[in-house]
């Protein structure tokens, strides 16, 4: 039995975890630059991580948080979900007045090189003191620019 063609397919694929740790990575690159652009106000920088036509921005809030809501405006439709977008988030970021902050935990980041995602918990501080808190998801796509932040999804407990 011939074992060339074997070996020839399993070196193929010898590269492909390593593929995947720097596609990881380069996409925890993206994840700290959004980090230190929030916190410098830089909404140049963070809005460069995103893809510029993107659409997916959408916040959740808590079940917690959407029975306070509702109590505080009754009679008003108070949507469990709301679309936004990130020019909206990175105006905001440029336009704070007083120190803001994002920190994440348990970040864990999938990718096959091509896409991948991003899901962490977060606690979302101003002036240093938590707003809002609970888990985020990004959708990644690798462009001939790097990877970019195509959809952000978030949970808003408060």
């Amino acid at each position: 039995m011939n074992l060339r063609p074997c070996l020839f397919a399993l070196a193929l694929l010898l590269p492909l975890p390593v593929l995947a740790d720097d596609a990881r990575a380069d996409i925890q690159k993206v994840v700290d630059t959004f980090q230190t652009s929030l916190k410098a106000h830089d909404a140049k920088t963070l809005g460069s991580l995103f893809v510029a036509d993107s659409k997916g921005w959408y916040t959740a809030l808590g079940e917690a948080s959407l029975v306070k809501v509702r109590k505080e405006h009754p009679g008003k439709d108070v949507p469990r979900y709301k679309p936004g977008s990130w020019q909206e988030f990175t105006d905001f970021v440029g336009k704070a007045k007083g120190p803001i902050e994002e920190r994440f935990h348990n970040v864990r980041i999938q990718t096959d090189g091509a896409i991948g995602t991003v899901y962490f918990d977060f606690d979302f501080l101003m002036d240093g003191k938590v707003q809002n808190h609970g888990a985020e998801t990004w959708q990644m796509l690798r462009t001939d620019d790097g990877w970019k932040i195509v959809a952000m999804l978030y949970s808003s407990n408060f």
